[in-house]
């Protein structure tokens, strides 16, 4: 359930309008920051200051002119105190004149430098994160740099710890550098921590000092990466070593003691993803090592740091979880990919993201399909495309665009979702041989350098012969894409079948692409490739002996587009049972509405792939089965292969509240899966209510999963079982939003909010505070400002009718604050 509430949200931020950037009719310009320094190498000494959260540091900073000579030195420092700036001579220091105003270091040198005379700069600073004032967007939600979790140690907060994060430009919050992405240093930096925590930095621990109860580790990078890539880590992690890639290149993930047990099988592919990929791309891996750290209250999802991934705590997961799937592979495989693509070779500018971020989200849809199958890639490409055309204001956006308003902007879905998508597209367009032949051809050309997409497709032509200047133009340099109305003529008398493409979508922005055309007769298919080109209407004829029982098009999801295919029942149902395709096929599922269509989902729980099933089966639970559908259901959640669809199987049987399925549920509650059990507690809440209290009553709010404890959230809400609430709170408030598909679970999670608003707890109120700015912060869209306004409304109305107390009035005001954030 908290998967189901979570996609909830995340399409309310993907399916409603944000503040995001439109380039058109744009003049502002983000051009390439121009290099007037160098970096050469970046030596760092730091300790850590817990009780005011600062980092004391010292830097040598080695550098030169890049082309031009100069007597100056520009770095980014942000909210720093600089105590020293000196030119470091081997090891005397000469003290230099500098400027620090507006997070600017400006050094005046001891004389003019010539191209490639390299000079170091040792600089004492003390970095204050929390003084940094930029507060982040929705990709990134802070940009402060470096984070000290639980600082003091306190028992009933996560574990203490210390982690950075660099992307796009926060690494100057801990320590002074040329902080744009067109930089490469190499780099080393000796950690002073205490000697029970383990720390973790890019490149290879070349030694540890132990002295007084503390420890000084000593990290080196010795080849170059950006100084946004740089990481530090460290806290009392577990250290779980997996066998080295090729016998010499270490392996580790450092996770909580909790779970040093199922760190393998959460990450335990990465050895076989880094021989996929390096063989993939033409080009082995080029880092010292690979580790990766799950850290606590991450700012993202993740982050490919050269050598040392950071990863938040959604990729913890239990045994029972690892059971049903490894939710997190795609992420994994995400930022190892980016050791080739943003480590290896950096995007040039932020507006040239695409070169890393689109790499990045292909390289899933690569290892996917490598791992487990061509139907699990389609289902996580086509599912990615989707959250694309969801958001309306994507649709205008380039993706290479130089108008973006600040550069956390490009982080969004087409930089990832789309560019990736876009990425298949030309794959298939080319051919594996030629289009993964200039994919290593880039690689090589540009290593450890920077790259832009004219660059990638500079490679692509030089190995392929063809010009690819209409399709970069077209996909990279414009926005959209296609529209398109299929409209199907059949003649018997001339036995011919007319189908035309009818771009429906601004005229003035019409796409040329190849498209794939399954027409179906006798039972048979037969694959037209045919090629559309940019104007309003292309028409394609084709010899037919009999009326298609099915008229196909863009079969395997490949071309972009947004389609209207205006299909019978009768096509639909025939599509499920003869494509091969995972599109086709999940086509015809989503094309059921929540009274027509129920053959189409019944005979779909009989697709060989488990996600058409499970998709079919959380359709059916809107349905009225009759007692035969339902002994079919039944069956399903007791032999199916998939943990994933006896659950949804499950699901279905509980939502008829009859007691006669308590057998299948108390089964269920002995398997070993968090999706099985999560479904089995809620068929045991809606049937047995009473027993489904006594398992609550017994037990604490952490021996159950957020999704267990949704199952349970009748119970909970009818019981007032106050212990449950601050869990439960800060997904009972997105209550509107689950009205249309799941109006029980809403009903119920109304009904818990109202509930937590009458109560006099403070604690309560702050538990939403952050989830609600988090949201508010990039939300414009009318509508659902408008419903969570409501929300807040109501909780303040409630607050407002009871006996007033201090408390309550603090209560309220950060209500009304949250409320202000959504005007």
């Amino acid at each position: 359930m908290k998967r189901i509430i979570l996609s909830v949200i995340a399409f309310l931020l993907v399916g409603y309008a944000f503040s995001q950037t439109d380039t058109s009719g744009r003049t502002l310009y983000r051009a390439t920051a121009e290099k007037k320094t160098a970096l050469k190498h970046t030596k760092l000494k730091v300790s850590f200051n817990f009780d005011n959260q600062t980092l004391n540091g010292e830097e040598w900073l080695t550098a030169a002119p890049y082309f031009y000579p100069t007597d100056s030195l520009i770095l980014n420092a942000k909210s720093m105190l600089i105590h020293t700036v000196a030119i470091d001579n081997k090891g005397k220091q000469q003290p230099l004149t500098y400027q620090y105003k507006e997070d600017l270091l400006k050094i005046k040198l001891d004389k003019t430098y010539q191209k490639d005379e390299d000079y170091t700069i040792y600089i004492k600073y003390t970095a204050q994160p929390e003084k940094v004032l930029d507060k982040g967007s929705l990709a990134i939600t802070d940009t402060k740099g470096l984070y000290f979790i639980n600082p003091k140690g306190e028992a009933d907060k996560p574990m203490r710890q210390i982690w950075t994060q660099g992307e796009s430009e926060a690494s100057s919050c801990w320590f002074p550098t040329i902080d744009r992405p067109n930089q490469k240093t190499t780099q080393e930096i000796e950690m002073i921590v205490p000697d029970s925590f383990v720390t973790l930095s890019n490149g290879v621990l070349k030694n540890s000092v132990k002295k007084d109860g503390m420890r000084t580790d000593h990290w080196v990078m010795d080849k170059p990466h950006a100084p946004y890539l740089f990481f530090m880590g460290a806290g009392e992690f577990a250290v779980v070593k997996d066998t080295p890639w090729r016998g010499n290149v270490p392996i580790e993930y450092y996770v909580e003691k909790p779970y040093e047990s199922v760190a393998k099988k959460i990450f335990g592919n990465t050895s076989e993803m880094i021989t996929f990929f390096s063989e993939r791309f033409g080009y082995d891996f080029p880092w010292q090592k690979y580790a990766q750290i799950v850290v606590r209250e991450f700012v993202s999802g993740a982050m490919e740091n050269t050598t040392a991934v950071s990863h938040a705590e959604t990729a913890y997961q239990t045994a029972e979880d690892l059971e049903d799937q490894n939710h997190w592979e795609p992420i994994i495989a995400h930022e190892l990919a980016h050791h080739w693509f943003g480590d290896l070779v950096t995007t040039e500018s932020w507006a040239n993201l695409t070169v890393n971020e689109s790499f990045a989200n292909y390289s899933e849809y690569l290892w996917l399909d490598y791992k487990y199958g061509r139907d699990v890639a389609d289902e996580h490409l086509l599912n990615n495309m989707r959250q694309y055309q969801h958001r309306p204001t994507d649709f205008t956006k380039d993706l290479v665009r130089f108008g973006y308003d600040r550069q956390d902007d490009m982080f969004d879905l087409v930089s990832y979702n789309k560019g990736g998508a876009i990425l298949n597209m030309l794959r298939d367009y080319l051919g594996d041989e030629a289009f993964f032949a200039g994919v290593t051809d880039y690689l090589k050309t540009n290593a450890y350098g920077t790259g832009e997409a004219h660059q990638l497709r500079l490679s692509l032509e030089k190995i392929s012969g063809k010009d690819l200047n209409w399709f970069f133009n077209q996909w990279y340099f414009s926005s959209g894409n296609p529209v398109i109305d299929v409209v199907k003529k059949y003649n018997a008398a001339t036995k011919k079948l007319t189908v035309k493409i009818v771009q429906t979508q601004d005229e003035k922005i019409l796409f040329q692409f190849p498209l794939e055309i399954d027409i179906y007769e006798n039972g048979k298919r037969v694959r037209h490739k045919v090629w559309v080109d940019a104007r309003k209407e292309n028409s394609f004829t084709f010899p037919v002996a009999n009326t298609p029982e099915l008229v196909d098009i863009n079969p395997r999801g490949v071309i972009i587009a947004t389609e209207n295919n205006n299909k019978s029942w009768k096509e639909y149902l025939y599509q499920l049972q003869h494509a091969t395709d995972y599109k086709s096929r999940i086509e015809a599922v989503e094309a059921t509405t929540a009274t027509e269509g129920k053959e189409i989902l019944l005979t779909a729980l009989k697709d060989p792939f488990f996600k058409v099933r499970e998709k079919s089966l959380q359709k059916l639970i809107s349905y009225k089965l009759t007692p035969k559908e339902l002994q079919i259901v039944e069956k399903v959640a007791e032999t199916d292969s998939a943990n994933l669809v006896k659950a949804a199987a499950i699901w279905v049987l509980a939502a008829t509240k009859d007691k006669k399925y308590s057998a299948i549920f108390e089964k269920a509650l002995s398997i070993p899966s968090g999706a099985i059990k999560n479904a089995a507690l809620n068929g045991i809440a809606r049937t047995e209510p009473a027993r489904a209290k006594n398992f609550l009553e017994q037990a604490k709010p952490e021996d159950y999963t957020v999704d267990e404890l949704a199952g349970l959230a009748s119970v909970i809400i009818d019981n007032k079982m106050e212990k449950y609430l601050p869990t439960m709170l800060p997904y009972f408030v997105y209550y509107p939003f689950l009205e249309r598909d799941t109006p029980e679970t809403s009903a119920n999670f109304k009904k818990g909010y109202q509930w937590a608003m009458s109560l006099d707890n403070t604690q309560l109120v702050e538990s939403i505070y952050n989830p609600l700015k988090d949201i508010a912060k990039e939300m414009e869209n009318p509508v659902g400002k408008k419903m969570l306004l409501s929300v807040l409304d109501e909780g303040i109305a409630i607050k407002k009718g009871l006996t007033q107390t201090e408390s309550l009035k603090k209560q309220i005001k950060l209500l009304e604050e949250i409320k202000t954030l959504f005007k």
